[in-house]
């Protein structure tokens, strides 16, 4: 089972864990790196980068809809290994193939069928932009796919997938919404607040059927520096607080959603974000963080991107250079200038003392062995005001060591809806 702490016995176990970690010797060779791509158990790929994807990324929707087993090693079987062209153009195939099973089911008003294939079909799209950069012509074109597909397949639901546009400076942030129940009763909400290179529909893969079945009403937004936003200039800044208001504004107008039971879960760089949205915010009732980001900058120094000299890059495979040129694209960073992310991190950091909601810090076993994870840990646990705070490092042993726990999402749902039920009873 995962391993809890409340903030009263923090300070007893951290020396525990300490030891623990650093007789464990593949993660005491990490300790110094910060590395949120590090797959800690082998799936498929050599190339580190790409095996993290595979593993994390698309294995880990299974349980969510995203993908199938089968259809995915049948994939990675066909990929060179290490190569961003070769990535791509298996995903697209096996993304183009369920599509067309999904229209055949359609056809044939098989809905249920139908449903599952496009909702794969949308992930295996996206699968395909990881690698992606962002001159790439396939980039828009692919990307509407994805989301047309989620939509599609969200018309098959009930309720059915809605799709949503907030203002935002004169702009539009676009994402998606689908309520717990029919009608208008308010219900438990879960806004999700993604990451550094996320997509809306990465986000509906990564918990949403678990919210669902919880009778939680699920909402997630492409924020400024995700999605495509960047192709339209928007790109992450320090103030990451006023699109996310923006997003509560929204769910609070809604007469489905329950304002004393409104929760914001933030993961990834979102660990970052959805904090600094919560400082002095009493609007939200619960915050979830996996992991938190007390500060951005200290972390992404780090990084391997940090020294990532020309030089450097030459030596990485396609794959590990384009994921990480696409990162510095949505922060508005040249993408040959990978060590600029240091710089254009700075700012973005929160308070903890300024937290006063009710708060949940997830962290993987993996990367819970990082000694600049465990400082942002506990900077984070030690100063948030709220008396009701809780820390869960996930185990190893149940397949939970990755960044944000994406290869065993049932157990961080668990951990997530079981803490969020007792809070917003």
């Amino acid at each position: 089972m995962a391993l809890e702490l409340s903030a009263r016995t923090f300070h007893t176990t951290a020396f525990l864990f300490v030891l623990i970690f650093c007789a464990q010797a593949s993660l005491a060779a990490e300790g110094a790196v910060v590395d949120p791509h590090a797959p800690h158990v082998s799936f498929h790929f050599q190339d580190k980068e790409m095996d993290f994807a595979f593993g994390s990324l698309i294995l880990g929707a299974t349980s969510a809809g995203g993908c199938e087993i089968g259809e995915a090693f049948a994939t990675a079987a066909r990929i060179k290994d290490g190569d961003a062209s070769s990535w791509q153009a298996e995903w697209l195939k096996m993304a183009q193939r369920a599509e067309v099973r999904g229209d055949k089911a359609l056809a044939g008003s098989h809905k249920v069928s139908a449903r599952q294939q496009l909702l794969r079909a949308s992930y295996y799209y996206r699968a395909a932009m990881v690698s992606m950069l962002p001159d790439d012509p396939r980039l828009t074109d692919t990307a509407g796919r994805s989301r047309a597909l989620m939509l599609r397949a969200g018309q098959l639901m009930e309720p059915r997938i809605e799709y949503v546009e907030i203002p935002l400076a004169g702009g539009w942030m676009q994402g998606l919404f689908r309520k717990a129940a029919k009608g208008v009763k308010p219900a438990k909400t879960l806004i999700l607040i993604g990451g550094a290179e996320t997509y809306a529909e990465d986000l509906y893969f990564f918990i949403a059927p678990q919210a669902f079945a919880r009778g939680y009403n699920f909402l997630t937004v492409d924020l400024p520096g995700q999605g495509l936003t960047p192709l339209e200039g928007k790109v992450f800044r320090p103030a990451m607080d006023a699109p996310i208001r923006a997003v509560l504004d929204y769910a609070l107008s809604r007469p489905d959603v329950d304002r004393a039971r409104l929760a914001v879960y933030g993961i990834s760089s979102g660990g970052g974000f959805a904090p600094q949205a919560t400082m002095d915010e009493p609007r939200i009732k619960a915050l979830v963080m996996n992991n938190c980001v007390v500060d951005a900058a200290p972390g992404v120094a780090k990084m391997a991107v940090a020294k990532a000299t020309p030089e450097v890059v030459a030596g990485w495979t396609s794959f590990k250079r384009q994921t990480n040129q696409g990162i510095a694209w949505r922060f508005g960073v040249d993408i040959n200038n990978l060590p600029g992310l240091v710089e254009a991190n700075e700012g973005f950091r929160f308070d903890p003392a300024r937290v006063s909601a009710p708060a949940l810090v997830l962290v993987s076993n993996g990367e819970y062995g990082n000694e600049e994870i465990r400082r942002q840990t506990a900077l984070c646990m030690d100063g948030l005001a709220s008396a009701h705070k809780k820390l869960v490092v996930t185990p190893a042993e149940e397949g939970a060591s990755n960044h944000c726990i994406m290869e065993n999402r049932s157990l961080m749902g668990q951990e997530v809806f079981d803490w969020l039920d007792e809070v917003l009873r």
